[in-house]
């Protein structure tokens, strides 16, 4: 699909003005259009809710301040565990920048998640250390830690084999693609429940424009008239220090 092109100054200048009433029965057939698609996505995530469980079997570590840490400790007492795929592999010298873009919103969402059973971290394949070095640059208080000594980044598709990208098709959100140009890092979500007897359950993962709803920056921006204004997803996000 075209990316349509925002939306120029001239453009602007010359959107059609007409009287109150007629903006306001053009808000009226937008607001019925708003409540459709506001019924539509409460049902979407019903059916979100019933999708079938995987009880996680294997075993993961993860290096954390704290020392090794096993995927039931990431709870931290909770029952539910969101896990945002940030694309930094060993050896980066920063994050990726849209990946930190939404990381941007998560200490706000962290003031209320813990308080409504649910543990939200970012999880990446670099060593602890330069995880920290970053997040300390970023501002960053939301948890952070490092999968790379375990294939807890392949086995949820956040991180592609180099065999994989060797071949030229890596599984992606939820396909088999080519992608000859494919980085060996991946963005997305995996959310986890863990039961009162200490089972584990993968309940969701989504990648690409799924992690979309993360972000309130874009909720803001599509309240504008200029809307997102970008010529390809994201084109215009910087990491928040490097703006000029």
């Amino acid at each position: 699909m075209p990316i349509t092109p925002p939306p120029t100054a001239v453009e602007l200048e010359h959107h059609s003005v007409v009287s109150p009433d007629a903006c306001l029965a053009a808000r009226r057939e937008l607001l019925r259009k708003e409540k459709e698609l506001t019924r539509l996505s409460d049902a979407l995530s019903a059916e979100r809710r019933r999708l079938p469980w995987v009880k996680v079997e294997k075993s993961y570590s993860f290096e954390t301040p704290e020392g090794t840490r096993s995927l039931a400790d990431l709870f931290d007492g909770r029952s539910q565990l969101i896990v945002y795929h940030f694309m930094f592999g060993p050896g980066w010298k920063e994050g990726c920048d849209g990946c930190s873009f939404l990381s941007d919103h998560f200490d706000g969402a962290n003031l209320h998640l813990p308080h409504h059973d649910v543990t939200l971290i970012a999880v990446s394949r670099a060593p602890l250390k330069e995880l920290s070095h970053f997040k300390k640059r970023m501002g960053w208080r939301f948890p952070w830690v490092s999968s790379g000594g375990s294939d807890f980044n392949y086995d949820f598709h956040a991180s592609s084999s180099p065999e994989s990208l060797a071949s030229g098709k890596i599984l992606y959100n939820f396909a088999e693609v080519d992608r000859t140009d494919a980085g060996e890092e991946h963005h997305g979500i995996s959310v986890f429940y863990r039961n009162p007897r200490g089972d584990i359950f993968h309940t969701y993962s989504c990648y690409a424009r799924g992690v979309d709803h993360l972000c309130g920056t874009h909720n803001l921006l599509d309240l504008t008239p200029k809307g997102r204004n970008e010529h390809g997803t994201m084109d215009w996000v910087r990491l928040h220090d490097l703006y000029p």
